[in-house]
């Protein structure tokens, strides 16, 4: 079923067709990432059906790493905030290579990180008293 561009939804159906929580979506609205929607003589708010193609976008840049600050910045880059992406392509590019580069950073520090564990477990006997335990050794600060 494909939703006309008049048809609006309620949060539950939003939450249920962009693959995401109610509570989410409130989150997102409150985060200015979700425009506030208009509200029904209800109460109840009343999304627009474009809503389902922003809430996706939040979710995979979310799934890509990109902080809700970054996605902002996406998001007007895109033209999904109303300001049809001013500074185009080049900028989306630009703010992807940086989200790269804090990954790759990241991973590098986790590899140090399991090559220092790695070499902690390989000198450890695994038996023997506390004191002469390499691991504790080196965490208490005692290690060379």
């Amino acid at each position: 079923m494909t939703l006309s561009a008049s048809a609006s939804l309620t949060i539950s159906r939003l939450a249920e067709r962009a693959g995401v929580g109610i509570d989410t979506v409130r989150y997102y609205e409150r985060a200015g990432l979700l425009p506030a929607p208009p509200r029904r003589a209800s109460g109840y708010r009343d999304y627009p059906a474009d809503s389902v193609q922003r809430l996706r976008f939040i979710r995979r840049a979310k799934e890509l790493g990109f902080t809700l600050t970054e996605i902002a910045e996406l998001l007007q880059l895109s033209g999904l905030r109303g300001d049809a992406g001013k500074r185009g392509v080049r900028a989306v590019k630009q703010a992807a290579e940086a989200k790269l580069a804090v990954v790759d950073h990241k991973l590098a520090e986790l590899r140090r990180v399991r090559d220092g564990l790695y070499q902690l477990i390989e000198a450890c006997p695994g038996h023997g008293p506390l004191q002469a335990c390499p691991i504790l050794q080196a965490l208490s600060g005692d290690a060379a």
